[in-house]
């Protein structure tokens, strides 16, 4: 099949499966005599793998380790397992974080008044803070 019936059979945007192939993620397509690209059943599969992947917020990384895991038929569950765990955690906090960020809006969005005001809760609390310190410089080295 070609790229558009790739993309359409998985899920995933022809430009997607391109950029997969060119981080080496799924393998490169076969060629056509005419140059097009020519899928399989199972590059179908293993872009609905990665599409259900992405769609649970795994990263390209952890999508590598997954997929090297699924075509591992000697595998230990608990890879994989350890992997679903570090990424369950990392969205708990990703979590946290937006609770508290929709906690403190809330209460912004609270306290400030309607109509026209030289003052406002949700400006001052904006310009309270200091900007972050910028990030320091390095120095790069020359090659001779």
């Amino acid at each position: 099949m070609n790229i558009g019936q790739a993309s359409a059979a998985s899920g995933v945007s022809a430009k997607m499966i391109r950029y997969y192939e060119s981080i080496a993620l799924l393998p490169a397509a076969g060629r056509r005599d005419s140059g097009y690209r020519d899928y399989g059943e199972e590059d179908v599969h293993r872009l609905s793998f990665v599409r259900r992947a992405r769609d649970l917020g795994f990263s390209i990384e952890q999508i590598r380790s997954l997929l090297a895991l699924w075509t591992d038929t000697g595998r230990s569950n608990a890879d994989v397992r350890a992997i679903a765990r570090t990424h369950l955690k990392e969205m708990e906090e990703q979590a946290r974080k937006l609770a508290d960020m929709i906690g403190t809006l809330k209460a912004l969005v609270g306290s400030c008044e309607t109509g026209p005001r030289n003052t406002c809760p949700i400006i001052e609390e904006l310009g309270d803070h200091k900007p972050a310190p910028a990030a320091p410089v390095k120095a790069r080295r020359r090659v001779a």
